[in-house]
């Protein structure tokens, strides 16, 4: 009789990244090598610690950052035993010892037990609401302080300290940042850029001390403030320590492994005991402590080289830092300490909020850094890994990879394609182009299929881009067809761009008929797809298809915005931010009536009237309706305002009647839905005053006509528009604004804005069927104006169809003119 040959057993301490992901790096080596343990702490299975922040946001849920659900540990045959972390270890014996007594022999043992956050030893330290910033139990204490309301402290300026505070801000809590040293993130950005970072966060609303020292927590059984050594006092019912973080080799030292700041390791991890292992933040390897992931993952790989008797050992890390602050992109990588001999080349763009430096010594980069545009972080970085000589490009260098290699020419493929295989593609789950691309030829031929392989862009999505720039560099030609689409959501293999050419082909008209006849995985759909079918539905065939309200977000299905506090804003309409006392009178009723406790103008020239309760929100509607006022649409995919200056009716600078334009734009395009928020804006002269330029569709007028521009955007990433065409008259203003509404409306994927639409298929494709293409031109304004036939005045009222009904299923030579709203024919 045979018996199979005994797996060696090797025991994992630590449940978090690092331990979890040398596991896998050994079960892609070689999978029968080892029976596996893992020990966790947590009573949790594993997941992203780097989420973290948009958990504590509100962005993303628990279950968005697992990264190994249950079943991969039973799939692996890997026991897991979380909530229970190891006491000791008995290196004689080969053997471990949980907290509750539980005894386990090794024969490997790997530790995996991270850092630990440092807390400074200031009096009041110990007090209830002092909280840290490391794991899911702080971001729970977190949450239930932002619930209670109050001031919050976050102590250290750091990356976890900033991520700490934005999300606290997020949860409605007023907060204050304390830093120690005179410039925010100092390890990873200059004084230059962490001035404008902490501008940046100012204008949020967050109160940034820099220079500041803690010197007490005070409160009297729970913490009431912070009390800095210049005397000032800080109220606070929530201080967060995010200061740094030490290794944590409680368990190494204990057992007499050999310790510097962390534990010792060779090139392969192994300590000074040889059956014992250690990975992640807690080792120290060649005298460096890392606490970034990039690193963490290289010693992962060399850590299952050595164990599976390959012989790739780990040479230490080159590192950078490619971060998303509070909704804000900074990159730093090398040394901009600005050391003997080194040069700086800067760009400062004050208007969009853009700082590079690079610095340059021997005619090679030693360092960078990035702040609002860091899309040639990656491409920086590799310059600076490889040492390659920049003397050719230099002039060019700050201007970006596209612009030193292209002569100008700003080809993303191009640059994405000159990378190297080992360039940085996913700093979260450290991927490399090299092995993104393996995945793809692989057949991982959708960007769900490349997460699924490679787990690149699984995480924070910063990396998205990049990752569908190497689908299409990769693929080629096939990147267009079904091989790389990217799906709806997971109960559908198919992309909205064929789901959209599909319910038109199949003349599918109802969302339960979408799903049975395109094979739905699930029976209902989800909230990512069943809103998305709503819109392409009323898109496709209005007056025919009935709007599910149930498929909308709650902001569309009650008609306001809803607020923290679980009560609502309503903004009526106020066209081209124009209003008259009847409106005033009408609106000042309301708030008196429904008790509403403030009434704010918006940057849209509207009021916001606040705190309107759910059940009210009828009776408020019907009663503004009354007075003539419609909605404005705050909370819609739809256009929510057009913003006009003046114009030449009052200003001595005005060209044309900007707000007459202003008024004719929004009479003519509210309450079309769209899929995603629209804005328009009408600026009387060059000046901008309405700020045209960073809106869906803005009219820039000018002596002789109107410049229209398309595909701004004024939020976090602010993208100035394009120009489309200029013309002379405000007819064909109209015209070219409804042609364009519906073809980005008709060919826009839900929940995609001008913006990157526009970058997406291109400024090229938009002219060719809007200017080159008059047919085009006047087909699409004209599904346009007749889709408009269906709007209705009151957000409550059931959508009429009307006796426009059959005016889109008709060719367009028979479709006569239509009255718009003012009566004029279009």
């Amino acid at each position: 009789m045979t018996h199979p040959i005994k797996r060696e057993h090797l025991v994992v301490i630590g449940n978090g990244m690092a331990g979890c992901r040398a596991v896998e790096e050994i079960l892609a080596r070689d999978p029968g090598r080892y029976r596996i343990t893992i020990f966790g702490a947590e009573p949790r299975v594993n997941y992203n610690r780097i989420m973290l922040s948009p958990l504590l946001a509100g962005e993303k849920s628990f279950d968005d950052i697992v990264i190994n659900d249950r079943a991969w540990y039973d799939d692996n045959g890997i026991t897991l035993v979380a909530g229970d972390a190891i006491a000791a270890i008995d290196r004689e014996a080969n053997t471990v010892t949980t907290a509750s007594g539980v005894l386990t022999s090794y024969d490997k043992l790997l530790i995996s037990t991270g850092s630990d956050p440092f807390i400074i030893p200031v009096p009041g330290k110990d007090l209830p609401g002092v909280v840290s910033f490391r794991d899911m139990d702080d971001v729970d204490a977190m949450l239930r302080a932002a619930d209670a309301g109050g001031d919050a402290v976050v102590i250290g300026g750091g990356l976890l300290g900033l991520e700490a505070a934005h999300g606290l801000t997020l949860r409605g809590m007023k907060v204050t940042v304390i830093h120690l040293m005179s410039t925010l993130m100092e390890r990873q950005l200059d004084e230059a850029a962490g001035w404008l970072l902490k501008s940046a966060l100012e204008a949020r609303g967050q109160t940034i001390l820099t220079g500041a020292d803690t010197a007490e927590i005070v409160g009297e059984g729970k913490v009431e403030g912070v009390r800095l050594k210049d005397g000032r006092e800080i109220p606070a019912s929530l201080v967060v320590m995010a200061v740094g973080i030490r290794p944590n080799v409680k368990l190494a030292r204990e057992s007499g492994l050999s310790i510097g700041r962390g534990i010792h390791v060779d090139d392969h991890m192994v300590t000074s005991d040889p059956d014992i292992l250690a990975v992640g933040e807690c080792v120290e390897h060649d005298g460096q402590v890392y606490g970034l992931v990039a690193p963490l993952w290289d010693m992962c790989r060399a850590l299952a080289d050595g164990m599976t008797e390959q012989p790739t050992g780990y040479k230490g890390s080159v590192t950078s830092t490619k971060l998303k602050v509070a909704g804000l992109d900074v990159f730093s990588a090398g040394d901009f300490s600005g050391s003997d001999g080194a040069e700086d080349i800067v760009l400062r763009d004050a208007s969009r909020g853009v700082y590079k430096r690079v610095i340059v010594k021997d005619d090679r980069i030693v360092g960078a850094v990035l702040y609002g545009d860091t899309a040639d972080g990656n491409w920086y970085f590799d310059l600076l890994k490889r040492g390659e000589d920049i003397a050719e490009i230099r002039d060019a260098l700050i201007f970006g990879q596209a612009f030193a290699q292209g002569g100008g020419a700003a080809d993303p493929k191009a640059a994405v394609a000159a990378l190297s295989d080992d360039a940085e593609i996913c700093g979260c789950n450290g991927v490399s182009k090299g092995k993104v691309v393996a995945a793809i030829e692989g057949g991982a031929c959708t960007l769900d299929a490349v997460r699924t392989c490679s787990k690149a862009s699984a995480s924070c999505g910063s990396c998205t881009g990049l990752v569908e720039t190497l689908l299409a560099v990769t693929l080629g030609d096939d990147y267009s067809g079904e091989r790389a689409t990217k799906t709806m959501c997971k109960c559908t293999s198919f992309g909205h761009d064929e789901v959209r050419k599909l319910i038109l082909e199949k003349e599918l008209k109802a969302i339960p008929q979408v799903m049975q006849e395109l094979h739905w995985s699930t029976p209902d759909g989800c909230s990512s797809c069943r809103p998305a079918l709503n819109y392409y539905l009323l898109c496709a065939w209005p007056g025919d298809y009935v709007d599910d309200q149930q498929s909308r977000f709650v902001n569309e299905r009650m008609h306001a915005n809803i607020q923290k506090d679980g009560t609502y804003s309503v903004v009526p309409r106020m066209w081209g931010g124009l209003t008259t006392p009847q409106e005033l009178r009408a609106i000042a009723d309301v708030v008196e009536k429904y008790d509403a406790p403030m009434v704010k103008v918006t940057g849209g020239q509207r009021l916001d009237i606040f705190g309107i309760k759910k059940e009210d929100l009828p009776a408020v509607w019907a009663d503004l309706n009354a007075a003539g006022m419609v909605s404005g649409h705050a909370y819609g995919k739809a256009l929510r305002t057009v913003k006009t200056c003046v114009g030449s009716e009052w200003c001595r600078f005005g060209t044309q009647d900007s707000t007459g334009l202003g008024v004719k734009l929004e009479r003519g395009f509210w309450g079309s839905w769209m899929p995603h928020k629209f804005k328009m804006a009408v600026s009387g002269c060059p000046r901008n005053c309405a700020e045209a330029t960073i809106k869906d569709f803005g009219v820039v007028c000018v002596d002789s006509g109107y410049e229209l521009h398309i595909g701004g955007n004024g939020g976090i990433h602010v993208r100035t528009t394009d120009l489309l065409v200029k013309v002379e008259t405000e007819e064909e203003a109209m015209h070219y604004a409804a042609a364009f509404v519906q073809l980005y409306r008709e060919e826009a994927r839900y929940l995609e804005r001008t913006a990157p639409w526009i970058e997406r298929v291109g400024l090229a494709y938009v002219k060719e069927r809007l200017v080159d293409d008059a047919a085009l031109r006047d087909e699409l304004a004209a599904r346009f104006w007749c889709s408009q036939q269906f709007m209705q005045d009151d957000p409550w009222a059931e959508r009429a169809a009307g006796d426009a009904r059959d005016l889109l299923h008709r060719p367009l030579a028979e479709v006569r003119p239509i009255k718009t709203l003012e009566g004029a024919e279009t």
